[in-house]
């Protein structure tokens, strides 16, 4: 029995010392032995919600707090703090100061039972930066800047800094690094705000895995993004249907190729762009050629695969909840964000494990599914999170 204390619970950087890489590709007997008792220790309900990543408001929260119950009876098995509130307007969410973060960050975590939760961050540096120097926490580069220099030293200086403020205001997870290729320079979600190293897939790929590799150093995971390239896209998948199909190129699955051939991905992050030459019916986070075919049986990945917020334009708007789940969990993917920032649902967790649960029943998703994808992540919070798949 792995220990469940509750001084782990609440560390602010909760991750097993020394962790360095991502979890060994065949894990031992002893590990499988400790996923299958809380496997088999999980309701069917309990499963599901280690499947759902949410946002939520607030800067503080309390036992009278949606997001506090959902995690109590472990309805959600991550959260995700912002820094604005995009349905509202306002710069009123999750983050005010450093002191309030930590103090958010350790509650947060303290309302876990048997598992802790990912507590995750986007914290790319540059323009995507939800702890901002405005707000007193240290200034960033843009990964842009990085690939131009593509000095090894200056990329993990870097890296290091991010995951340093990442880990000390309690997050276990950063939604970074980009590995999107940067072919159109004017793409709306990724040249425009240079959030890509470079056009280049070489740079690309030896700046993520700098930044990857100091993030391990600190036992904070990295979520590689956006599968199988968003790069190319002329608009934007916050805002609605993206297709790729006559930009995207097989040269923007290299850095995911080499990452994964080097054991590093915690996460692969999926993106909502429609190729009608990968799949010619649905985007990439809901196509099981996709998720599937390339990034599971073509490059051989094994681990958490994490959507990327199911309330954008382009999911939100062409599919209801009940469809974009059946079709996201059969075609591979294991962890459904639901930012909660577009549109917000304080409910969205309920509702989102209820529907699941109706899915399983009636024999549209198997349970073996869920617990594929349970087992995986279990496994990556055993990697890093203190107590991650202890069984009472």
């Amino acid at each position: 029995m792995l220990s469940r204390s509750l001084a782990g619970l609440l560390l602010l950087a909760v991750c097993i010392a020394g962790c360095t890489s991502a979890p060994d590709p065949v894990p031992s007997s002893e590990t499988m032995d400790a996923i299958n008792r809380t496997l088999a220790s999980l309701t069917l309900e309990e499963k599901i919600g280690q499947m759902l990543l949410v946002g939520f408001r607030g800067y503080s929260v309390d036992n009278d707090s949606q997001i506090a119950r959902d995690i109590a009876v472990g309805r959600v098995g991550g959260v995700i703090l912002f820094d604005r509130d995009v349905a509202l307007g306002t710069s009123e969410r999750n983050i005010n100061n450093p002191a309030q973060v930590r103090a958010l960050t350790a509650s947060l975590q303290g309302y876990a039972g048997k598992v802790p939760i990912f507590i995750a961050v986007d914290q790319e540096g540059g323009a995507v930066c939800r702890l901002k120097e405005s707000y007193g926490f240290t200034p960033t580069v843009s990964a842009w800047s990085l690939g131009e220099q593509n000095n090894e030293t200056v990329t993990r200086e870097a890296g290091r800094a991010l995951a340093a403020m990442v880990g000390e205001n309690g997050f276990n997870l950063n939604f970074a690094p980009v590995v999107d290729l940067a072919v159109n320079p004017d793409s709306p979600a990724i040249g425009r705000l240079n959030r890509s190293f470079s056009a280049n897939a070489t740079v690309v790929a030896d700046n993520a895995r700098w930044v990857i590799e100091e993030h391990h150093r600190q036992g904070v995971m990295t979520a590689i993004k956006h599968f199988p390239g968003h790069g190319s896209a002329v608009s934007d998948t916050h805002a609605g249907f993206t297709d790729v199909t006559e930009t995207w190129s097989e040269e923007e699955l290299q850095p995911y190729q080499d990452l994964i051939a080097r054991g590093l991905p915690d996460m692969v992050m999926t993106a909502h762009v429609y190729n009608a030459d990968l799949d010619p019916d649905y985007p990439a986070t809901l196509s099981t050629p996709t998720v599937t075919g390339i990034l599971r049986d073509r490059l051989g990945y094994q681990g958490v695969v994490v959507t990327d917020a199911m309330d954008m334009g382009a999911i939100h708007d062409n599919y209801d909840l009940r469809e974009s789940l059946r079709l996201s969990i059969n075609a591979g993917c294991d962890i459904f964000l639901f930012a909660n920032n577009l549109v917000y649902d304080e409910l969205i967790a309920e509702r989102a494990v209820g529907i699941v649960e109706d899915l399983v029943e009636a024999g549209e998703i198997p349970e073996e599914r869920i617990d594929e994808s349970c087992g995986r992540i279990l496994r990556l919070k055993m990697e890093y999170l203190d107590g991650g798949a202890g069984v009472p």
